[in-house]
């Protein structure tokens, strides 16, 4: 069995409602994880645009740091270092140290990645920490990664 990544706010494939976007409440989902490696020891979640038109793979959010647990709540506060209402670190991003979710441009419709990694170890990590700065980090320490593909178009929200 392997690391599976789902929310009870979205299925895989599917619309993401407006509340958890940049046109709506921008709250983060919750997402519920299983099939956690026993010697996993922190983790990291991505949001990234996977179509972006200058910058590919555009990154929203990152979050690393993550005690391992099974359920991660929706609509976490802004802030780089979190105790409530879960541990974890929050760093630079279209989101700075916050989940900031899809603002696609009227008329287009983008798929967003959220990824989930499962690490050996906890990242040294200050507020300059970026995606690419973590992910170098995790370099070598990765045990698991699982996605959650979700699409986005302002037009799907008014069509409603």
């Amino acid at each position: 069995m392997g690391l599976h990544l789902k929310s009870p706010n979205v299925k895989e494939g599917e619309y993401l409602d407006d509340r958890f976007t940049g046109y709506g409440a921008n709250i983060s989902p919750e997402f519920h994880i299983s099939g956690i490696d026993r010697n996993a020891v922190s983790m990291i979640l991505t949001l990234d645009d996977h179509d972006h038109p200058r910058i590919p793979d555009f990154n929203h959010w990152i979050a690393f740091n993550i005690k391992p647990v099974n359920k991660i709540p929706c609509s976490l506060p802004k802030g780089f270092s979190l105790t409530k209402p879960i541990q974890m670190n929050q760093g630079r991003a279209y989101g700075n140290y916050r989940y900031r979710g899809p603002k696609t441009p009227k008329g287009e419709t983008h798929t967003y990645i959220f990824t989930l990694y499962t690490l050996d170890c906890r990242l040294d990590g200050n507020l300059m920490s970026n995606k690419r700065k973590i992910m170098a980090s995790a370099e070598g320490h990765i045990l698991q990664k699982a996605e959650l593909k979700v699409l986005y178009s302002p037009a799907y929200s008014e069509a409603k």
